[in-house]
């Protein structure tokens, strides 16, 4: 089902009201994509235009109160929200700042403090000149951050939004399987790259705006680089890496492939990549720590190869808290989708693999189809 049920956005504007009254926050300010969809619903590839601002005001007590340009209003007049305020954008003497200022000081006391989402991934979506000016349109309401709350909420996820993930998991298995069409000895890489993206449409992705990669012998340089004209050859290794989504959530996982033969070295570092996502599954419950993820999977994997972690947080944005890194002991609790994303350094460059997995009261399940040890030779 697409969308989500009135009560999904009840559910967690209560939850986030009672953790704003624990931090004595009277209102909580929204400026990104994901947060403002995260309390109404709305759904639209609009925000990939960085002309206007848009602002999510979450009272004490209340339904949230939507401050939007003119253009947005139809869309989110379907929505549950129904306090929806809007000015003509882009402005540019007043690009809906008084609007926005007078809408906090109707729910805000005086002195009373507004949460901003302020830690690590998040970012104030809105021109640094236009917040100071806020600020001062404030009369003594104090902005400050959000203790955290936004991530903690959206860290775990309810089974609505697993059931999405899963849902655009299984489109990635159908257009990984399907991979064997597209690519073979002699096609350029950047063609694989364009076709993979088709297959995923065709599979019922709604849009891949993530698709990362490689090839090359016996490994790959990186992991982010863009496609390029060389024809794949005999003795690569092909990697493909998507983020595509289905109504609003992301898969995030990668497959590897020989290119008509797989040397000794290739063929180990598969097997101890799919050994260590295995030890990491095996461990992976409530309780456990993202550190103690990381610790599980290094053993196997040798050298660092430079990615910084072995996995991630999965949901409404492609990577999300928690990491997989060493300092970061942030437990496991039912409802977290992760990756798990060990790399191993190889003779040829690198090969990566990942999977997504949801935790669940007894320990992880799989999302994305769990990858066979022998490498696939294409």
């Amino acid at each position: 089902m697409r969308g989500f049920a009135e009560a999904e956005f009840v559910e967690r504007t209560a939850r986030a009201q009672a953790l704003m009254a624990d931090h004595e926050l009277a209102a909580l300010l929204l400026t990104t994509e994901p947060e403002v969809r995260y309390f109404t619903g709305y759904l639209t590839r609009f925000w990939e235009s960085p002309t206007r601002p848009w602002f999510l005001i979450l009272p004490a007590n209340g339904k949230p109160i939507a401050v939007i340009p003119s253009i947005g209003a139809d869309l989110m007049g379907k929505t549950w929200v129904e306090d929806i305020r809007t000015w003509t954008s882009p402005d540019l003497e007043d690009d809906g700042v008084t609007l926005l200022g007078e809408s906090l000081r109707e729910v805000v006391p005086a002195s009373g403090r507004i949460g901003l989402p302020d830690g690590h991934e998040t970012h104030v979506r809105m021109p640094l000149a236009d917040l100071e000016r806020l600020r001062r349109e404030l009369d003594g309401c104090v902005v400050a951050g959000d203790s955290g709350i936004i991530r903690q909420l959206r860290m775990v996820k309810s089974a609505a939004e697993i059931a999405k993930i899963a849902k655009a998991c299984s489109i990635a298995d159908r257009a990984f399987a399907r991979v064997p069409e597209i690519a073979r000895e002699g096609v350029p890489l950047e063609e694989v790259f364009r076709r993979f993206q088709m297959l995923c449409l065709e599979e019922g992705a709604d849009f891949v705006p993530y698709l990362a990669g490689g090839a090359g012998a016996g490994g790959y340089d990186d992991v982010i680089s863009p496609a390029s004209e060389t024809p794949l050859q005999s003795g690569d290794v092909l990697m493909l890496d998507t983020g595509l989504i289905w109504d609003g959530y992301f898969c995030d996982f990668d497959r590897n492939w020989a290119v008509s033969t797989a040397s000794d070295s290739v063929t180990d570092g598969h097997e101890r990549l799919i050994a260590a996502t295995e030890a990491a599954f095996e461990m992976a419950k409530p309780g456990v720590t993202a550190s103690q993820l990381h610790a599980v999977m290094a053993p196997f994997l040798g050298e660092e190869t430079g990615a910084g972690r072995l996995g991630h947080g999965l949901g409404m944005s492609l990577t999300e808290w928690p990491s997989l890194i060493p300092t970061d002991h942030t437990p496991l609790v039912d409802g977290m989708v992760l990756t798990l994303e060990p790399g191993i350094a190889t003779a040829g460059g690198v090969l990566v693999h990942e999977e997504n997995i949801a935790i669940t009261e007894t320990g992880a399940r799989w999302l994305s189809t769990p990858a066979a040890a022998e490498i696939s030779v294409i």
